[in-house]
């Protein structure tokens, strides 16, 4: 009964607040809620004897990354003013209609029972298996991952530095105030 009370409000938490990560305008916000969404999760594994998968979850993508992509928005210095008017009223239309098409068929699966809880191989979630699985099969995506998580942090540096050069250059210059 507990572990079914555990589940329950981690599943409920993790869903409210990646639907806030989606919805919320500011960036910051949105940040700190996928944050709480990772740490749901990371209860969830926990849930599936997966403590090595848990810990890797908080530690490298709720800590490290998402300190990240924190990093990366505060040095962006996004405001309201640079989006301006919305491109694509109806995108928004779509993607409420594909959020709740999606909805139903959850609700669908769940109400029908169809879906089970599988049986857990030995040594899952183990240091051993991750191990095996990451420098095994998938070596080459790890690496790939690795180095677009370095050039995204390169370009966001470049941007937030061509923006900051040209607000210096755009600025008046200082103490011509008292010439006529």
């Amino acid at each position: 009964m507990a572990d079914q009370l555990i589940f329950w409000v981690a599943a409920i938490v993790a869903i409210i607040a990646a639907i806030r990560v989606v919805v919320l305008k500011n960036a910051v916000l949105s940040v700190l809620h996928l944050i709480v969404t990772l740490i749901a999760l990371a209860v969830l594994f926990l849930q599936l004897s997966a403590e090595f998968i848990a810990a890797l979850q908080i530690i490298v993508y709720a800590g490290a990354i998402m300190v990240l992509f924190l990093f990366i928005v505060m040095l962006l210095n996004l405001r309201k003013d640079e989006f301006g008017r919305d491109q694509l009223p109806w995108l928004r239309l779509l993607g409420t209609l594909a959020g709740a098409a999606f909805l139903a068929e959850l609700i669908s699966l769940i109400g029908g029972g169809r879906v089970m809880a599988a049986n857990v191989p030995d040594g899952f979630g183990s240091v051993r298996s991750i191990g095996i699985a990451l420098f095994g099969e998938y070596m080459f995506p790890f690496e790939l991952t690795s180095l677009l998580l370095v050039a995204a942090v390169l370009a966001a540096v470049v941007v937030a530095r061509r923006k900051s050069s040209n607000e210096i250059d755009a600025a008046p210059p200082a103490g011509n105030e008292g010439e006529a």
